[in-house]
């Protein structure tokens, strides 16, 4: 019976680890399409003078900022509790 139990926690501490990474990489992705979608209004402001791409351009900045800090912070909760796994740089 003990067994089970452990077993059952194991899987359910294994499945969570699974999902957290999955929602983590979400998050990367969705960094990197944030950037992809402001080539075009980058373009427009830059090469054309589009004030309104402009806007856009900088709205879509703000928006990566506060993203990009939101991984940022999550990385670093992450390293601080020991969730990572063991397949980044090592320390010397």
């Amino acid at each position: 019976m003990l067994i089970v139990i452990y077993l059952k926690l194991w899987l359910y501490l294994f499945f969570q680890t699974i999902l957290n990474f999955i929602m983590d990489m979400k998050k990367f992705t969705e960094l990197k399409k944030l950037i992809a979608s402001l080539e075009a209004d980058a373009d427009k402001f830059y090469n054309k003078g589009n004030s309104a791409a402009g806007t856009r351009v900088r709205k879509g900045m703000q928006d990566l900022k506060n993203l990009a800090q939101a991984i940022r912070l999550e990385v670093q909760e992450a390293k601080e509790s020991g969730e990572t796994n063991n397949s980044g740089p090592k320390k010397a």
